[in-house]
Order: C-alpha cells, then sequence, then structure tokens
C-alpha cells in the first residue's frame, strides 16, 4: 500500500468503505463481554477502538463534507480524543455503534465518492492547532482512511490475543 501521502483517491474510497466491513467480518460472532474484553490493563478492547474511530470519523469525516460543500469554509482544529469525551460512545453496545458507524460512512461516501478529482482539492482554512493550515479533501481521506487502517491492525491483534 502507498505512502499516506500517496494514496490516490479511488484507493482512499475503497479504505474508507471497507473499513465498517471488515470490522463486522472481524467481529461477527462475539458475545457482548468479548466487545468489552482488552488484552491487557491498559489496552483498547473492540468497543475503545470502535469508539476512537467514530470520534476520527466525526470530525475528518465532517471536515471533508464542510471543504467539499463549501467554498473555502474555516474550520477549527478538533482534537478526536477531546471530542470522545462529549460523547457517549464508549458505553454504546458494539452492534449499534457499529450499525451507526456505517450508516454514517454511507453518508460520507454519497458526498464525496461522485465528486470530481479538482473537487477533492478545493481547500479550507484550518485554524486551533498552532499554525493556521490549509488543508483539502483529499488531505482529511487520506488520513481517515491511513488512521483506520492502523486501528484495523490493532483491532486484530487484540482479537486474536482474547481468543488465546
Amino acid at each position: 500500500m502507498p505512502s499516506k501521502s500517496s494514496l490516490t483517491i479511488e484507493q482512499v474510497l475503497t479504505l474508507l468503505a471497507e473499513t465498517p466491513r471488515r470490522i463486522a467480518t472481524l467481529t461477527a460472532g462475539l458475545g457482548s463481554s468479548q466487545f468489552r474484553a482488552a488484552p491487557d490493563d491498559d489496552g483498547w478492547s473492540a468497543n475503545d477502538v470502535l469508539a476512537h474511530l467514530r470520534a476520527c470519523a466525526d470530525i475528518w469525516g465532517n471536515c471533508m463534507i464542510t471543504i467539499a460543500t463549501q467554498d473555502k469554509p474555516t474550520l477549527r482544529a478538533v482534537n478526536p480524543r477531546t471530542w470522545i469525551k462529549k460523547t457517549n460512545y464508549r458505553e454504546q453496545e458494539f452492534q449499534p455503534s457499529l450499525q451507526t458507524f456505517a450508516s454514517q460512512r454511507a453518508n460520507l461516501l454519497e458526498v464525496i465518492e461522485p465528486l470530481a478529482h479538482e473537487d477533492w482539492l478545493h481547500t479550507a482554512i484550518v485554524t486551533g492547532a498552532g499554525k493556521v493550515l490549509e488543508r483539502n479533501v483529499l488531505f482529511y481521506g487520506r488520513w481517515l482512511a491511513i488512521h483506520e487502517r492502523q486501528h484495523m491492525k490493532q483491532l486484530e491483534h487484540l482479537l486474536n490475543a482474547i481468543h488465546m
């Protein structure tokens, strides 16, 4: 797989579409207690990983939609780890949370799949993270896709650990 900076639009779309399906496949057949099991005291459970992915999708997916649908918006940077504290994602049951994540992802894909190449390069001004930045839809798409891919590996490892 190419590096984050060289993912094509098609690769971003593929990775983003695959994430909810991969989570469903990886967690099929697990019981409620297994979703909250962590391999060690400092580790994340499957529920924690999903909650984190949802928070990231809220922030970065919404950035993509805003940039794609508005003319050079100004966005305030929000850290997903800060955002998650304002949600109840960690407390939600896994399957309904996954369904919500999958629905949110379908909505994001409905907006970004039809974009022309030049629309992926529309930009926003991003403040609140130190230096004022200029970011585009493709930047956030790549960031989200690579970030999710890393957490899919994490999810695979933790599920293997709790099955041993």
